[in-house]
């Protein structure tokens, strides 16, 4: 009995690691996470450097960071699958333009990077069928920060 626990403690290590890459490769992905894959894809070609992406905040989650030039880019990524509902980018609405402003200004302050330029992008990404590529549209500059009383007002 003991040589049978002694062989199930020693595999636990190869059930962990399994499980680890099962759900960073081999997993099904959300359109959401799909999304943000092409939108990192597209953004590295046009010359960004990816800092981060879905990096959670206090107050939610910052899709991508990325670096244009000397200016820190906080992207939002709308993935849809039409129109139907509207263009991706009307998802970022007032409410989502305040929290995304937050995110930014407390990844900021944690990071020392007050002093350097900052900007808000979206890339709007329509993904109708898995097997075509997605239409990707950047807006850059897409809106100003919205809170009143801290460093972007």
């Amino acid at each position: 009995m003991a040589s049978r626990t002694n062989f199930a403690r020693r595999l636990r290590p190869l059930r962990n690691a399994w499980r680890r890459f099962w759900w960073l490769y081999l997993r099904p992905r959300t359109l959401g996470e799909r999304g943000e894959l092409a939108a990192v894809k597209f953004l590295r070609r046009r010359g960004y450097v990816i800092i981060a992406h879905s990096m959670r905040g206090p107050f939610g989650e910052l899709d991508i960071i990325a670096v244009d030039g000397k200016t820190v880019v906080f992207v939002e990524v709308k993935t849809r699958r039409s129109h139907d509902a509207g263009h991706p980018a009307d998802g970022v609405d007032a409410r989502k333009r305040r929290r995304l402003t937050r995110l930014a200004l407390a990844y900021l302050k944690r990071h020392n990077l007050l002093e350097n330029p900052a900007r808000f992008d979206i890339v709007a990404i329509t993904w109708a069928d898995k097997r075509q590529p997605p239409t990707i549209e950047h807006f850059q500059n897409a809106f100003e920060p919205t809170e009143q009383g801290n460093m972007f007002a």
